[in-house]
């Protein structure tokens, strides 16, 4: 008997070998260079993703998290300072705005989307208030025509958290071009990943780059001319050539993405189970597919058997982190964002995601 091959939650094996002869000739032209630091790729990737964004600068940084942090430090946030973010997201929103040196404060999520619940903000800003961090979430844009609006009227700078959301669109524009500042995420599982960490920082303003660029790099423009107090946070050139490659791929990848996405759809549309809502400002680009569950003990263990991964984003809302408890957050603080911790799972989602294998999690889930 043929043993059932296990359907991965992300795919990147199979995505190497489909550019495997462009990958290793770009990290052989850095190896045969030696530029590993700050090279030629690293400003090219630059470019590159500065026009994909539609934005007219891009910096390269160690991480995601170093990402929003920087953008922050950029945006002169620091301490005694509070920033505005959503209770449903990845620790590393909140912590960020703590490296910073500034307080989160949590506004809930929305029931529908699970998105920043923009009705909120305005309440949350206090005298101390310096900026909103809304999270782009699974790859679809928060309401941002919203957010900017309250942005101005009380002179808050706004930056993306655009970790989970590359290629994916804002009424017509790309995130990371939306508000003052944008932080990506390369990680490797997200819709355009690294081998590696590795982060970049889009922005449309010129001093916020030019402070991210001596923030990144020690403080320094020219070697050993230290003009702010900054750390070690580059992007490393072999990953910057690993996504330029990438790069031209990812809105075929996208694309699959979003087809993957409707097939899924379609096979789970008579189950138990709720499906992502796609917000009507925008386009979803999948980075995750994740459904809601009255049984998802019951779910996992199906997915199990049927030999198929999958993930919870996020199984314990930030604000009951015990990393978090100096928030003073209580529970009950957040209802829409505990309601869905318990309820929410993630489905594999991967561009070459086969019909075949969404048919057998679709089974899986029907218990059939």
């Amino acid at each position: 008997m043929t043993a059932v091959e296990t359907i991965p939650f992300v795919d990147l094996a199979t995505q190497y070998r489909s550019i495997q002869s462009d990958i290793d000739a770009a990290m052989a032209a850095v190896l045969s260079r030696g530029d590993f630091i700050l090279g030629q790729d690293v400003r090219l990737f630059e470019q590159e993703f500065a026009a994909y964004c539609g934005t007219s600068h891009c910096l390269g940084v160690a991480s995601g998290t170093d990402a929003l942090r920087l953008a922050l430090q950029a945006c002169g946030i620091g301490r005694g300072d509070e920033v505005i973010t959503t209770a449903h997201t990845f620790i590393a929103t909140t912590l960020a705005i703590m490296e910073a040196g500034a307080t989160p404060v949590l506004v809930d999520c929305d029931p529908e989307y699970g998105l920043i619940d923009v009705t909120k903000i305005a309440a949350a800003i206090t005298p101390r208030t310096k900026a909103i961090l809304p999270v782009h979430l699974y790859g679809q844009p928060a309401d941002m025509d919203p957010i900017l609006e309250i942005a101005r009227a009380h002179s808050l700078a706004v930056i993306e958290d655009a970790c989970q959301a590359h290629g994916a669109f804002y009424k017509g524009r790309r995130c990371g071009s939306l508000g003052d500042i944008a932080a990506f995420s390369f990680y490797p599982g997200k819709n355009l990943g690294a081998y590696g960490d590795g982060g970049a920082v889009t922005t449309g303003r010129a001093d916020l780059a030019d402070k991210v660029t001596l923030l990144r790099n020690y403080g320094q423009r020219v070697k050993y001319e230290h003009l702010e107090k900054g750390g070690n946070s580059r992007l490393d050139t072999i990953q910057a050539a690993i996504l330029r490659v990438k790069l031209r791929h990812l809105d075929a990848w996208n694309a699959a993405r979003q087809r993957a996405a409707a097939a899924y759809d379609r096979a789970l549309a008579d189950l138990s189970v709720g499906l992502p809502h796609v917000v009507p400002w925008g386009t979803h680009v999948f980075h995750l597919y994740v459904v809601r569950t009255n049984d998802r003990a019951g779910l996992q263990q199906r997915l199990d058997a049927a030999k198929s991964q999958h993930g919870i984003h996020y199984p314990i809302p930030v604000h009951r982190q015990k990393a978090m408890a100096e928030l003073g957050y209580a529970e009950g603080a957040f209802p829409v964002a505990e309601a869905l911790a318990p309820s929410i799972l993630s489905l594999p989602m991967f561009p070459e995601l086969s019909d075949a294998q969404i048919a057998r999690v679709a089974a899986a889930i029907a218990g059939t």
